[in-house]
């Protein structure tokens, strides 16, 4: 086989050595336009797991490269004065340049042709070898060349960034955070030999424009940090490498490969710095591809198979680094407002792929720290007195809303059950519920319950609207009472242009085939093309609809409710009137944020007045419709700061379904970052839903401040009693009610 690969970086000589050490007969030429000794940027870092990785494709490679790196356990963060550390973590640094060189080394000794200052800029001489690499970095010219059949996206982010190097050798991976008169600066510093560190400095574009940043040369750039950071450098220099300002670029490509080219490296996908994965993912790629042009004889079926396993890795990756660097572009969003311990936590689980659980075996000293400030965090807001030692863990803490305090921070997710008549709830939902009071549970959530007949999803949507439904939620509430320490709420909601619709297992959105009733939105849009067009509300809808919510809400605390939850999310009626989507009225209720805000909190305001002092109420809202003209994030902080003036006590972020060509990207958590936006930019309370599936991940969110109370949906269908299973999994003694007593001397055995 001859492969000809365009980059001499690491994507492109790892390639050509697997694939030279794997049959010396293929003919394998690396083009550089560079000389072998230039690179940009000073270390690279990988993880003890990554490190692993390159020993199984080749002892050798990964033999040179232990020979050479800079090892270190620990994490040290500085915030205002004080230094957290956290251990255990297990990262190598290593020069670019020596890794480059142990990868030229080892590639001319399996008798791979390596040339040098071979500036290619046609790609067609080359065409004719069995496979291309496109190994030519972020400014890819081939990508660009072929970009109708790769379709590129590049997201340039906010940020900007300069790197530096140092003599300093940091024993530490170092994160500085630290206030300048101009703004926050980040250095992200870590060792890359015996002398020498790599010294990344980031700021947000405002703050770099305000230091004349955007106006310095490598010179001037030197001279500043030099000067703002005299003290962390310890009186050494800091050394400049082409050191320009920039912003960094997320690349994503549809296609990775077109007839014998393929995309490698940064030329077919980046990860911000922040988590150091960007060489990685190029020396994996070419573990991958290698391995795959050794299993498949076509050309085509192994570049196939390299783009389908190689995506879901990469995409995890980018997802991680995604939400990573977006901390890093807010961390001003939380420094000086949260504690010092909570702060590194935070940053330590920036990306959601470290969390609690593998925290503690890397350093169950730093997690008893934080479980132990967490639980007396909790012991000051509920006035509950919260064990210190041993602290319990953060999900296993009180939080307290008005005079309603719930036992723990799981909360089960309103789940459309479909199985009531006239909105009247049976023994389906005293079941459905009570069982995950009793799993264990702190709050209790009913499914959206429609204010009126006409406000349902569907004929089997659960209702308060008729005074029967009164006895018929009391009984579900008594039950939890009576046998649990749970509290439980109501999700008072209105179905607006997305109900008459069939039952979910029926055809999901789907209108009912017949007996239709009329519907109510803010705009006379249907919500599917064959949809039933809904009227646009008129004064005399909007004050009976009002009206149905107040009434709801009195026959809630006639029942006996804890909570109340309005529904502001999803498309709902309400919700439709807070998105431009379906929102495309032109009076007092249409246009602005605040114009098309004004229905929804004159509804709230409505029902807490008719709502006890005593007892909290919550909105769930979708912080973002997943569309470039929606609902946004912003407009979510700006919602929910009149939400908690007019008296708001925790607002329930969710995301989506406001339209249904909507492109949400999902992900483990990936509503979470909409949570801890709203939480700390509006001042308030969040509870956060989304891909919430291990406890590990409760725990995290908690402690780093994301949110105040995690949703759990499916894993609630799935286990009744997830939070029970929780406690035992954690060694956390969770009390049981007397007719189970006996279960707590029950040891579950592995059956695999």
């Amino acid at each position: 086989m001859k492969i000809v690969s365009i980059g001499g970086g690491p994507a492109g000589l790892y390639l050509a050595l697997l694939m030279k050490k794997a049959d010396p007969r293929h003919d394998i030429t690396v083009l550089e336009r560079n000389r072998a000794d230039d690179t940009f940027g000073f270390g690279v870092v990988f993880s003890d797991a990554t490190l692993a990785g390159f020993g199984d494709a080749d002892p050798e490679t990964k033999g040179a490269i232990t020979r050479s790196f800079a090892h270190w356990n620990d994490i040290d963060v500085h915030y205002r004065g004080e230094v957290i550390t956290s251990a255990g973590h297990g990262f190598s640094g290593l020069s670019r340049q020596v890794l480059l060189n142990i990868l030229q080394n080892r590639a001319r000794d399996l008798g791979v042709r390596l040339e040098y200052q071979t500036d290619v800029t046609d790609i067609e001489p080359y065409r004719s070898a069995d496979l291309v690499l496109a190994a030519d970095g972020v400014n890819s010219f081939i990508r660009q060349k072929y970009a109708e059949h790769f379709q590129p996206e590049i997201d340039w982010r906010r940020n900007r960034f300069v790197w530096l190097g140092t003599t300093r050798p940091f024993p530490a991976f170092t994160f500085y955070f630290k206030e300048s008169a101009h703004g926050l600066f980040r250095v992200h510093a870590y060792q890359y030999d015996r002398t020498h560190s790599t010294f990344i400095v980031e700021c947000t574009e405002g703050t770099w424009a305000r230091a004349r940043l955007d106006q310095a040369g490598e010179d001037e750039t030197l001279a500043y940090m030099e000067a703002l950071f005299r003290e962390e450098l310890d009186g050494h220099r800091l050394l400049k490498n082409r050191s320009l300002w920039r912003s960094f670029p997320t690349i994503r490509n549809k296609r990775w490969y077109h007839e014998n080219i393929v995309l490698m490296g940064d030329a077919v996908h980046t990860a911000h710095f922040s988590i150091g994965s960007g060489t990685k993912l190029a020396m994996e790629d070419a573990i991958t591809l290698a391995s795959s042009l050794q299993k498949h004889k076509k050309v085509g079926d192994a570049l196939a198979a390299y783009e389908s396993e190689r995506r879901a890795a990469v995409d995890s990756i980018q997802r991680a680094a995604q939400v990573s660097l977006e901390w890093f572009e807010e961390t001003e969003r939380y420094f000086g407002r949260v504690d010092p311990i909570q702060f590194a936590y935070s940053m330590l689980t920036r990306s959601l792929r470290i969390q609690h659980a593998n925290l503690k075996l890397r350093d169950p000293e730093f997690i008893a720290r934080v479980d132990r400030w967490f639980a007396g965090r909790a012991a000051n807001q509920t006035g509950v007195n919260v064990p210190a030692e041993p602290p319990p863990p953060p999900m296993f803490t009180p939080f307290r809303l008005r005079d309603m305090v719930v036992p723990n921070r799981v909360v089960v997710s309103p789940m459309c059950q479909y199985s009531s008549e006239d909105g009247m709830p049976n023994d389906w939902h005293l079941v459905h519920l009570g069982s995950r009071a009793v799993g264990g549970a702190g709050l209790i959530i009913t499914e959206m319950t429609d204010v009126s007949r006409e406000g349902r999803i569907t004929p089997g949507c659960a209702g308060m609207y008729k005074p029967e439904h009164v006895a018929g939620w009391k009984r579900v509430v008594d039950f939890i009472h009576a046998n649990s320490p749970a509290k439980i709420g109501m999700q008072l909601a209105h179905a607006g242009r997305k109900g008459s619709t069939r039952l979910a297992w029926d055809g999901i959105d789907e209108p009912l085939p017949d007996g239709n009733w009329p519907l109510l939105a803010a705009s006379a849009i249907p919500y599917l093309p064959h949809s039933q067009v809904p009227k646009a509300m008129d004064r005399r809808d909007m004050d009976q609809v009002r009206d149905d919510f107040v009434r709801a809400a009195r026959m809630a605390d006639e029942a006996g409710f804890d909570m109340i939850e309005l529904h502001l999310a999803h498309g709902y009626l309400l919700a439709s009137f807070l998105s431009p989507l379906t929102n495309i009225r032109t009076d007092a209720y249409g246009g602005t944020l605040e114009n098309r805000a004004r229905y929804p909190l004159e509804v709230f305001a409505a029902v807490r007045a008719a709502w006890p002092a005593r007892k909290p109420i919550s909105v769930r809202l979708s912080a973002t419709d997943w569309l470039p003209d929606g609902f946004s994030p912003a407009d979510a902080v700006a919602v929910a700061q009149r939400l908690k003036e007019a008296g708001c006590d925790i607002l329930d972020v969710s995301a989506g379904q406001t339209v249904p060509h909507a492109k949400p990207k999902y992900g483990r958590l990936f509503q979470t970052p909409f949570a801890d936006r709203v939480r700390h930019e509006a001042g308030m309370p969040t509870m956060t839903v989304g891909n919430i599936s291990s406890w590990a991940d409760v725990n995290s969110i908690l402690a780093a401040g994301r949110a105040d109370l995690c949703v759990l949906a499916r894993g609630h269908l799935f286990d009744p009693y997830w939070t029970r299973h929780a406690a035992y999994e954690q060694g956390y003694d969770l009390a049981w009610p007397n007719p189970y007593l006996s279960a707590r001397s029950f040891t579950p055995r592995d059956s695999r």
